[in-house]
Parts: C-alpha cells; structure tokens; sequence
C-alpha cells in the first residue's frame, strides 16, 4: 500500500506555549488549490464582464444625444426635401411658361393682348388710381421666383417674375419716366415716378418704349422682357419705392 503524503501546518500563537497543527494530505491540498484557482478565474470573469458593463453604461448618455442629433438632422432633410420638392414644381412651371409660344410680332406698334376671357391674358385694370402703382406690371401672370429682401446678402429690393422673353411690360400706374439707362445689374431699365411718392423699376428689358421725360398712362406697354444685366434667364425685375425706400409690392399690387 502506496504511503499517504501528508502536510503538517503548525500554528504557534503568540505569547502563548501552546501550538495548533493541521494535517493536510497532498490530495486535498491539490483539491483546495484547483478550487482557488477556480475562484480566481470566475472573480476576473465577473470583473471583466462588469467592466464591460460599465463602459457601455457610460456610453448611454452619448448615444442619446447621437440619436437626439440623427433625429434632429432627418427632420431637416425632409424638410429640404419638401423645399427640392416646391422648387422642382416652380421649376416646371418656369420651363413650361418659358417653352410657350415666342414667336415674333409682325407689329411694331407692340400692343399687349386684348384681355378677352379665357385667352389667358391679364385684364386690363379699371382706371381711377389717382397715378398709384397698383396695376400688374405685365400682360400674362408670371411665377414669381425671388421676393423682396429674399436674396442671399438680403439686399434684393424686388421681385423677380419669370415669364417668356419679349413679354409686354407694362406701367403699374400713370407717371413719369424719370430714367431709362442700362447698367451691369438691371440690364435695360424704366424707372417711373407716380403719385404719392411712390417710384416703381422695371429691369433686364430686352427694348424698351419711352424716353425720358414722358408721361405714361396706367397700364401703358413701356418695354419687353428678357434677360440684360446680371440674369440668368428671361424675367422681370419689378420694384416699388415709396419715398425712396423699397416696399413690397404686393402691398399696392394685386398679383392676378
């Protein structure tokens, strides 16, 4: 029969004669030492997994703003979306009005359309304004595609309206021709004075009808349409000034 290694572990306390002993044979010594190590293991598995844990943990607060930010710039894409969506539209209905019947006038007399119900032209206005420019400033309706103050420096004192090249411009209300020149930004111009301090601009003409000087009549053909000066595409530059200072047209004018 094989001997059984034992170990003898002696406690001697202090200040006392006495002493204790432990035997421990090899084979619970290996028993305890496997179930030690065994322990430690688990212990830095379970650190480790809460450590991991922890670091996840800390991550929430990011992630709540990471989702807070997505959310927030997906609702600015499908607002830019919708605003691609309007210009798109608007875009059509410019390449459809731009792509509509251009063809030269056999008359030099310029005279605007007659205005008969349904042939799509503007109406003339009745009279009576006291010379306030109240009239549409064209003989077809147009697609307003920049307003006043709308430009990128926020310094556009106008409206732009798109509409074919060579359409018939027209005095918002009875005045005086005060200007007409061209320059680098509104190409061939008018520029009318009326009652009540009131001034209103008409820009990139391609021809333009008065002289200086001359008094026109509300409703009046004072030039054509078209695209001289700082343009990209045929179109009217209409501005309204009341005592020097620009006002939204729309304020005296009604848009047909």
């Amino acid at each position: 029969m094989a001997h059984k290694r034992i170990i003898t572990v002696m406690l001697v306390p202090d200040g006392e004669v006495g002493t204790h002993s432990f035997r421990v044979s090899y084979r619970w010594l290996k028993v305890g030492g496997t179930a030690l190590a065994v322990l430690v293991v688990f212990l830095a598995i379970v650190a480790a997994t809460w450590w991991y844990l922890a670091a996840q943990a800390a991550r929430v607060p990011g992630l709540k703003r990471q989702v807070a930010q997505l959310e927030s710039e997906r609702g600015q894409v499908v607002e830019l979306a919708r605003r691609l969506e309007e210009l798109e539209s608007g875009y059509e209905l410019v390449r459809g009005m731009l792509a509509g019947d251009t063809t030269a006038r056999s008359s030099f007399l310029w005279l605007p359309p007659s205005g008969r119900p349904g042939d799509g032209a503007v109406q003339w206005p009745e009279s009576g304004s006291a010379g306030l420019p109240t009239s549409w400033p064209l003989t077809v309706r147009g697609y307003v595609t920049r307003s006043l103050l709308d430009g990128a420096s926020g310094a556009h004192p106008g409206v732009d309206i798109a509409v074919p090249a060579d359409s018939y411009v027209r005095a918002a209300g009875a005045g005086t021709v005060i200007d007409v020149a061209s320059d680098a930004i509104y190409g061939k111009y008018v520029l009318l004075e009326h009652a009540a301090g009131y001034r209103t601009l008409y820009g990139h003409a391609s021809h333009t009808f008065v002289r200086r000087g001359a008094h026109v009549e509300q409703s009046e053909v004072i030039a054509l349409t078209g695209s001289t000066g700082r343009s990209t595409a045929p179109h009217l530059h209409f501005e309204t000034l009341k005592d020097g200072e620009p006002v939204d047209p729309f304020t005296i004018v009604r848009q047909p």
